[in-house]
């Protein structure tokens, strides 16, 4: 059973379309059955869990386990205590936000634009000393880590590409 579909459901999630449109047969093929649990039915992963709630660079990006699609960048990731990775912004459109009334109460689920992949909840107004006072509060196995940017194209990047 979908671990949204317990205690009510995400409202607007189910009505949405993303570019990334597979099958669960086709997403079974490219994810672990952890992975699909998760990116595919809203599940949740064991607060501590995964490598990524200790992890930090100063550089890189996080991309959708599922999808590829760039989501978070290194530097905006921060030690929140929270047992999963935490982040104060995501990179500008990567991210959709549904309110979620699973479990008896309200919140907001974030998942990736590209493929509706379930990402984790949104949390504000916590008091975390961050620009946005958000704590996006990640599921590590939705994620990859690459430590190269492929959001930001680094100079020698665009002198090669014009020369091309």
């Amino acid at each position: 059973m979908p671990f949204g579909s317990l205690f009510g459901s995400s409202s607007s999630a189910s009505k949405m379309t993303y570019p990334d449109q597979r099958t669960p047969d086709e997403w079974r093929a490219v994810l672990s059955k952890e992975q699909f649990r998760i990116l595919r039915e809203k599940g949740t992963e064991a607060p501590g869990s995964h490598k990524f709630d200790k992890f930090f660079s100063g550089s890189g990006v996080y991309t959708c386990a599922g999808c590829n699609a760039p989501l978070y960048k290194a530097n905006h990731k921060f030690k929140s205590g929270c047992g999963w990775p935490a982040y104060f912004d995501n990179i500008p459109g990567a991210v959709t936000r549904h309110e979620d009334r699973s479990w008896g109460m309200s919140r907001t689920e974030i998942v990736c634009t590209n493929c509706g992949g379930h990402l984790g909840h949104v949390f504000k107004g916590e008091g975390y000393p961050t620009p946005t006072d958000e704590r996006h509060c990640v599921n590590g196995v939705s994620l990859n880590f690459s430590p190269d940017d492929p959001v930001v194209k680094k100079p020698e990047e665009d002198a090669k590409a014009t020369k091309a």
